[in-house]
């Protein structure tokens, strides 16, 4: 449903630029399927350390709260992921070596024992699930580590869960140290990620993504802006800045080198950045390199202005 209004949005917004238009809905359509690519699990996670407080708030409506809280080492190279559905993220650079996590659930109405936290150790790091019960009362939503390499036989099994109605909100924070990067994927929330010293790879729907690093990023949401700093250009793959309503500002130091392609249908594109070999430009579209180029920085919105500034 959400995918159908946004198609029907643009459509109805910029019937006079098909082929910019097609490739940009092939985009959402792309995004949209990786929120289906996970298996089904029937088990409740286990290992919740948590403490329940009912209070009355402003409005006076009874509203109660648990905590979690994880903290283990990882080795750099490894990550640290986080998946939720409803709820922000937001992460900073740890003082000491490990990795610290606290998750906050709170809920005005709803149940929040019903909602509990997964942790998954595996070879690529850790990952931790908020976990939320479905339309089925044997199932729950699913939680796969991004960095697995092999699929479960259960992961293979469905693609999709149906979550029941639920207002819990699981806001997550964490302290992520030098070397370690941060994975984090929710639905309805914002990921904020300031001066971190790793890599960030950041995914939501409905919420706007801000990062700093002086590692790289690749950030992805539907309804928000997107706003990254990144401290390197040493990237080996395409690395990704995409929203459909909201602007894209990334800034990149002044040594970089890439291939950017950056397109928008209602907006503006502004480069600090010299190009050349370009193959495409305009206020809407633009195609070429900076610096000695090589490797690949996709910019992609809809509804919004594209900036790409220089630092240093």
């Amino acid at each position: 449903m959400l995918l159908l209004l946004i198609a029907l949005a643009v459509l109805s917004s910029a019937t006079k630029d098909l082929n910019r238009l097609q490739n940009l809905l092939a985009s959402v359509h792309e995004f949209a399927a990786e929120w289906h690519d996970h298996g089904l699990f029937t088990a409740s996670a286990a290992g919740v350390s948590s403490g329940e407080i009912v209070s009355d708030d402003s409005l006076g409506q009874n509203t109660k709260e648990q905590e979690f809280s994880w903290h283990g080492r990882l080795a750099a190279g490894k990550a640290i992921e986080i998946k939720g559905l409803n709820g922000d993220v937001s992460a900073e650079p740890a003082s000491g070596s490990e990795v610290e996590v606290v998750a906050n659930k709170r809920s005005n109405q709803g149940d929040v024992s019903a909602v509990s936290i997964k942790v998954i150790e595996h070879e690529g790091g850790v990952t931790i699930c908020a976990i939320y019960p479905t339309s089925d009362p044997n199932v729950f939503t699913p939680c796969r580590p991004s960095r697995v390499a092999v699929a479960t036989e259960a992961d293979n099994d469905s693609h999709s869960v149906e979550v029941r109605k639920n207002d819990v909100r699981v806001n997550f924070r964490l302290k992520v140290p030098a070397g370690v990067d941060f994975i984090a994927r929710t639905i309805n929330g914002e990921v904020n990620a300031e001066s971190m010293a790793s890599n960030v790879f950041a995914k939501t729907v409905n919420g706007s993504i801000r990062l700093s690093t002086s590692g790289y990023a690749d950030a992805k949401t539907v309804n928000g802006e997107v706003s990254a700093k990144l401290g390197t250009s040493n990237w080996t793959g395409p690395i990704n800045f995409k929203t459909v309503n909201g602007e894209i500002n990334v800034e990149l130091p002044a040594s970089a080198g890439a291939v950017v392609n950056a397109t928008t249908l209602h907006g503006e594109i502004s480069s600090d950045f010299p190009l050349s070999m370009m193959t495409k430009f305009s206020k809407r579209q633009l195609s070429g390199t900076i610096g000695g180029g090589g490797r690949e920085l996709n910019l992609k919105t809809v509804n919004g202005s594209i900036t790409l500034r220089r630092v240093g």
